[in-house]
């Protein structure tokens, strides 16, 4: 069959519409089946998210119905916490109250309201200022000077402060408070009043108390005062005259009488200064008074004065001071003293053999000057560990026994404790015993202005070799250190063989020989030593003086001196001077005759006890002086109008009138000005001195008088060219004696 052209031409056109159409219908047919897919993906998404989502809501629907069930129990807690605190501030028995920061009331416990019941508008709601204003105005309160006006504008100001003192507030109903405000963070201020009366009554009563006790010290301390001087003054008689005795022939019997009445006097003295010192400390009117001291040559004094009591028992008494360590600080001297005359007199007292050693380190600076420490060690009875803790305490001994070996009160160690303490230092013992003890002080003393620095002395050019005589191990050791520091080679012996052959060997330049060898005799030695060695130079350390003398004046030696040694002594016994550091004046004898010819010294006493006159005269009997006696400070002054003496014996406690008044009536004289006046006292109170001294004395005696400081006192005060040749001082007085 045939087509025509154009049929088949429509035909093809149709088969190729037909195709494009299929192709067309099949790609949309995968674009719709792709377009399918994604629908479905994404409704499968929605469908997940939505069920989250409502899991979601779930769990929000059941914490919010959680929260709404935690947030009623909240609001029932806070309730039941606001009414505890509400219950427990009213429970107060302070009054309690909060204004905010416009001065509102906002709350207040009943202790708080409870003084303003009389006006009802004094609630929560009330203003600060109105509750000022009542108290004020309305005479609730003490305005204390104040006008109402201006205590009200005081109360505003301390609100308006930005820090709010406390204060307190005395209620005229008899209720007093203190009251304490603070300002939190919102602005609302707390106030708080503290009811504080029984506790101002109680301490009322304290203060009362405290006065009655401080009356009690002081009447403890006049009647010590009082009844010390009623002791000292027939004291004066008993020691003096038992002194002036001892001056007379007797024999070893009636000598040995004399020395045990003197020491049981001193005993005695020493017994009523020790509970004066503690009973002036234990009422807190101890004093020190700072002055420059030469610290080595104080502890030299000491052991000094306690020297014929360790030379009783024959004891060592040796003194190591640093030679780094400067000698002039400052500090109380007599308090000083005090606390070492304690511990050696103790170290002696305990001690029946062997040595006391004294030894002063200076152990570093501070920012008080130079600490130092000062040990007394002794080779004595030694103290037990269980002791050790109580001697310090106030009547304590080391012995407990009934029948105790040692006297005492029991309170210089206590008394020296409270010195050192006062000081700004401390105190210590370490003891064995059976062994010995030793006692240390660890004090800051500043060092005085101008104080030379310290260290090794330098010996003379022409020492070398020196050789040390000594068989005392630790006083050999002491004196070979400090000459190897300054440059000397030493040669030690403690026997005559080794020293001989020492000399002949060695050829020193200088011996040093101790007068105490033991079984071998100082002297035999001496003369072994020059006969090696004429020209030696020796210098010989002696227990007792009198025995070198009659060597010494024979120029057999360069210088003898006395123990304990004084290191200056002997450095300048080495130089070839004189030693540096005299003994003190006190045991200087007075000049019996002085080139005069004018006229003899007059000496005015006044004093009114026979006994104390006795002693006196029997004192002076031997010195050139004119004496004449008063019997009471009104006599002294009449005395002097007419006499003009040279030197004034004024004793402080007389009738009639006192010393302390005839001295001033005296200096208010033209001629009184210049006169020395000594005060002579039986007070021994710090207080009681210091207005002897304020009434215009030069210097002041206590008593018992010791003969010793009497000279040592016309010495010092009396001009010396009125002395004359004489044996006997001529005696007046008005009343005899």
């Amino acid at each position: 069959m045939n087509f025509s052209p154009l049929y088949r031409d429509a035909l093809a056109r149709e088969r190729r519409a037909r195709l494009r159409a299929e192709r067309l219908y099949e790609q949309v047919q995968h674009e719709l089946r792709a377009t399918n897919a994604r629908l479905k993906e994404h409704a499968f998404a929605l469908s997940d998210q939505v069920i989250s989502q409502r899991d979601e809501l779930n769990r929000v629907r059941l914490l919010a119905d959680s929260l709404e069930g935690t947030n009623s129990q909240v609001s029932q807690d806070l309730c039941l916490a606001n009414e505890r605190l509400r219950a427990a501030v009213e429970t107060l028995q302070d009054g309690f109250a909060v204004f905010d920061k416009s001065q509102v009331l906002i709350l207040a416990n009943q202790s708080y309201l409870a003084v303003f019941r009389d006006f009802p508008e004094v609630q929560p709601g009330i203003l600060y200022r109105r509750i000022a204003e009542i108290c004020a105005h309305e005479g609730l309160v003490d305005l204390e000077a104040h006008s109402a006006d201006d205590w009200v504008a005081m109360m505003l100001a301390r609100w308006s402060a930005p820090s709010i003192s406390p204060m307190q507030l005395h209620f005229r109903n008899g209720v007093s408070v203190r009251l304490v405000e603070r300002r939190v963070s919102n602005g609302d201020l707390v106030s708080l009043s503290t009811n504080i009366t029984e506790t101002l009554r109680y301490q009322s009563e304290l203060i009362e108390a405290q006065q009655r006790a401080e009356a009690a010290v002081d009447a403890k301390s006049a009647f010590l005062a009082n009844m010390s001087h009623e002791i000292r003054t027939p004291m004066n008689g008993v020691i003096g005259m038992t002194d002036l005795l001892a001056e007379t022939d007797l024999d070893d019997e009636q000598r040995s009488y004399t020395e045990t009445i003197s020491s049981s006097g001193q005993a005695l003295v020493t017994i009523i200064n020790d509970i004066l010192d503690f009973s002036k400390m234990d009422a807190g009117k101890m004093e020190l008074h700072p002055e420059v001291i030469d610290l080595e040559k104080t502890i030299h004094d000491v052991l000094t004065l306690l020297t014929p009591t360790a030379r009783k028992k024959s004891l060592e008494l040796i003194v190591d001071f640093d030679i780094f360590l400067p000698t002039l600080l400052m500090a109380d001297a007599g308090r000083i003293r005090q606390v070492l005359t304690n511990l050696v007199g103790n170290a002696i007292k305990f001690t029946d053999s062997g040595y006391v050693l004294v030894r002063a380190l200076g152990v570093g600076n501070s920012a008080q000057g130079q600490l130092v420490n000062i040990t007394v060690e002794d080779t004595g009875i030694g103290i037990s560990k269980e002791h050790q803790d109580q001697v310090f305490l106030e009547f304590s001994q080391v012995e407990e026994s009934a029948n105790r070996r040692f006297e005492g009160t029991g309170l210089g160690l206590a008394i020296t404790r409270q010195i050192v303490t006062a000081m700004g230092g401390k105190i210590w013992v370490e003891s064995d015993l059976g062994i010995g003890s030793c006692f240390g002080i660890s004090v800051e003393l500043p060092v005085a202005e101008g104080a030379v620095t310290a260290g090794p002395a330098p010996l003379p050019p022409t020492v070398h070799k020196v050789l040390l005589i000594s068989d005392h191990l630790i006083s050999r050791d002491i004196i070979s250190r400090r000459l190897q520091a300054s440059g000397a080679k030493v040669l030690t012996a403690t026997q005559s063989g080794i020293a001989l052959r020492n000399t002949v060997k060695t050829q020193p330049d200088l011996a040093i020989l101790d007068q105490d060898l033991g079984r071998e005799d100082a002297q035999d030695l001496l003369a072994g030593l020059l006969e090696h060695d004429p020209d030696l130079p020796i210098v010989m350390i002696c227990s007792n003086l009198a025995e070198s003398r009659l060597v010494h004046s024979r120029d057999k030696l360069r210088a003898a001196l006395p123990k304990p040694l004084l290191w200056r002594d002997l450095i300048a016994a080495i130089a070839g001077r004189e030693k540096t550091a005299p003994r003190p004046k006190s045991h200087q004898a007075l000049p019996q005759t002085v080139a005069s010819t004018t006229r003899p010294l007059r000496v005015l006493y006044a004093e009114d006890n026979k006994t104390n006159q006795l002693v006196f005269t029997k004192m002076v009997k031997s010195l050139p002086l004119e004496l004449h006696v008063a019997e009471n400070g009104r006599q002294a002054v009449k005395m002097h109008e007419t006499l003009r003496p040279d030197v004034i014996f004024m004793d402080v406690s007389m009738p009639e009138m006192d010393g302390r008044e005839a001295t001033q009536l005296i200096r208010a004289s033209s001629f009184g000005r210049d006169v020395p006046i000594i005060a002579l006292t039986a007070h021994a109170m710090q207080e009681e001195i210091d207005r002897i001294m304020a009434a215009g004395m030069n210097a002041m005696l206590t008593k018992p008088l010791k003969k010793a400081e009497l000279l040592a006192a016309l010495r010092d005060h009396a001009p010396e060219d009125l002395f004359y040749s004489g044996t006997r001082p001529k005696v007046a007085s008005l009343g005899g004696i």
